[in-house]
């Protein structure tokens, strides 16, 4: 992986408590998971960084290897790789992500 997109993954991932790495963005998502696990996330009333990963291939490519996971979007909380739609879905319905949010700046 680029050094310099290592680096801005890290920044961007450490220096928020939710990152949300999406096609589209958190108004105007552009693909239904994407469109899910955001609609999750303004449900719970959570405050994130949304990214667009349509806007550069190299963001798009580059977080999946950075995370070793194959598809968008993924969902960063405090510092931690937390999943995609699937495991979002599962997690806020079985009341998993309200806790795991809870206490951060993002609650």
């Amino acid at each position: 992986m680029n050094p310099e997109l290592k680096a801005e993954f890290d920044k961007l991932i450490q220096g928020n408590d939710v990152v949300l790495f999406m096609k589209g963005n958190a108004d105007f998502p552009m693909c239904g998971f994407s469109a899910r696990v955001a609609q999750i996330l303004n449900h719970m009333g959570t405050k994130y960084v949304d990214i667009n990963v349509l806007e550069n291939d190299a963001i798009r490519e580059g977080i999946k290897e950075y995370s070793n996971w194959p598809t968008i979007p993924q969902l960063y909380v405090k510092g931690e790789f937390i999943g995609g739609c699937d495991i979002i879905s599962e997690m806020f319905e079985a009341g998993e992500l309200q806790e795991m949010l809870e206490g951060s700046s993002a609650a």
